[in-house]
C-alpha cells in the first residue's frame, strides 16, 4: 500500500528544503550585492591616494604647525553700453595667524592686522575660505562680504574728462559678496601632486603635470547707490551730472546673480631643484550666469535659457615651495575672475589671496 501522508509529507519537504534554497540563495545574492558596493567604496577611497612613490614621497608625519600671512585683493570694474566705466578696490587686507594640522585636518586662525584699530562700521568686512586637495579630486569653498570700504581706483568717461581727482578717494555706496564653491578632478593623480603645491602634505619628487576638469557653482550680490556716486564727482570733478555723462537709468541699484561654470585646465608641477617646487595651474570656465531679476517666477526653468547669459571666467593657481619633508615654507596665489555681460551694462569682478607661510612637521608615523 502506499503511505498517502508520507507522500503528502515528502512533497512538503520537498518544498520545504526548495524554500530554504532559495532563501539561502537570496541571502548569498544580498551578501554579494553589499560586498561588491563595500569594494567599490574601499577602492575609490584608496584612489583618493593612490600615487606613484617613484613621482610622488607621501608624508611621514603625523602633525605640522604653521604661520602665515595671507593677503586679500580685489576689484570691481562697471561699465555701461556706451564706454562709461569706474573700477573699485577695497583696501588690502593683511593677516597672520598660526595653524595647526594633524594628517589631512588643518586648523588655524588669522587676525587682519590692519583693521584691528578700525570701527565697527569701517571693519564689516567677512570672509571665509576653505581649500580640500588630495591627488584625485580637489575642492575650494568661499564666502566673502567686502562691505563698504571701497575706494574709486579709475574713472573713464566717454568725453576723455581728466578724472585725476577722484582717484583713490573712499567711497561707501558700493557693497557686495560672494559664494561658492568649485570642484575639480585631476586626470594624472598618480605622478601629478596639488597637495605638494598648496598643503604641503606630500614631496613632489619629479616635474609632472596633469589636465583639470572641473564644476563649480558662485552666487553674487551687488548693490550701487549712484547718487552717492553722482554727488561724489561732481564735487570732485567741479562738473555737473550732464557733462559727466553717467546715465544711472542705464545701470542698476541691486543685482544678484548665480553662475553655473564648467572648467578645463592645465597645471604642472615643476620640480627645478632638491625639495624645490613651483606649480602653475590655470582653469577657463563656461559658465552660465542667470539673474534672478531676469523672470517673474523664483525658479530657473528652460525656458529662461539665453546662449547671451554665457561668459567665460578664469582660474589661477601659482605656488612656490620648499619642503625637505621635515620643514617646509614658501607662498601661494589663487586667483579668480568673474565677467558679467548684460545688454545696458557690463561687470568684472576680480579677487585673490596671496599667501606666504613657514612650517614644519614632527610625531613620525
Amino acid at each position: 500500500m502506499i503511505d498517502v501522508s508520507s507522500v503528502v509529507n515528502s512533497s512538503e519537504n520537498v518544498d520545504r528544503s526548495c524554500n530554504v534554497s532559495d532563501t539561502l540563495t537570496c541571502i548569498r545574492h544580498k551578501k554579494t550585492f553589499f560586498r561588491r558596493i563595500g569594494k567599490s567604496f574601499i577602492r575609490l577611497f584608496q584612489e583618493f591616494n593612490n600615487i606613484d612613490t617613484n613621482y610622488i614621497e607621501p608624508q611621514r608625519y603625523n602633525y605640522t604647525v604653521m604661520l602665515q600671512s595671507t593677503n586679500t585683493y580685489e576689484m570691481y570694474r562697471l561699465s555701461e553700453k556706451d564706454g562709461n566705466s569706474i573700477t573699485f578696490a577695497p583696501e588690502v587686507s593683511y593677516k597672520l595667524g598660526p595653524y595647526v594640522g594633524w594628517r589631512w585636518i588643518f586648523l588655524g586662525y588669522t587676525i587682519d592686522l590692519k583693521h584691528i584699530s578700525m570701527n565697527s562700521e569701517k571693519s564689516n568686512r567677512k570672509e571665509f575660505g576653505l581649500s580640500l586637495y588630495s591627488s584625485l579630486v580637489g575642492v575650494d569653498l568661499f564666502w566673502r562680504e567686502t562691505g563698504n570700504n571701497y575706494r574709486i581706483c579709475s574713472l573713464d568717461l566717454e568725453k576723455n574728462i581728466n578724472t585725476d581727482a577722484i582717484k583713490d578717494v573712499d567711497f561707501e555706496g558700493l557693497n557686495s559678496s560672494i559664494k561658492g564653491v568649485n570642484l575639480y578632478y585631476i586626470f594624472n593623480h598618480r605622478r601629478f601632486s596639488y597637495p605638494a603645491a598648496y598643503s604641503q602634505s606630500t614631496v613632489q619628487r619629479h616635474s609632472a603635470g596633469s589636465w583639470l576638469a572641473g564644476i563649480g557653482y558662485t552666487n553674487q550680490k551687488l548693490s550701487m547707490d549712484w547718487n552717492k556716486l553722482d554727488k561724489l564727482t561732481r564735487e570732485r570733478l567741479n562738473l555737473s551730472s550732464l557733462e559727466i555723462g553717467l546715465d544711472s537709468s542705464r545701470l542698476f541699484g541691486k543685482i544678484e546673480y548665480t553662475d553655473i561654470s564648467f572648467s578645463c585646465g592645465y597645471s604642472y608641477n615643476w620640480v627645478f631643484a632638491p625639495h624645490w617646487l613651483f606649480n602653475a595651474s590655470l582653469s577657463a570656465a563656461l559658465a552660465y550666469k542667470h539673474t534672478l531679476s531676469d523672470t517673474n517666477h523664483g525658479r530657473f526653468t528652460l525656458r529662461d535659457f539665453n546662449l547671451k547669459n554665457i561668459n567665460v571666467d578664469g582660474i589661477g593657481r601659482f605656488g612656490l615651495v620648499y619642503n625637505n619633508m621635515k620643514w617646509y615654507a614658501g607662498a601661494s596665489a589663487i586667483l579668480h575672475s568673474y565677467n558679467y555681460t548684460k545688454k545696458q551694462f557690463s561687470t568684472n569682478n576680480f579677487f585673490g589671496y596671496l599667501n606666504f607661510y613657514i612650517g614644519f612637521n614632527f610625531g613620525k608615523r
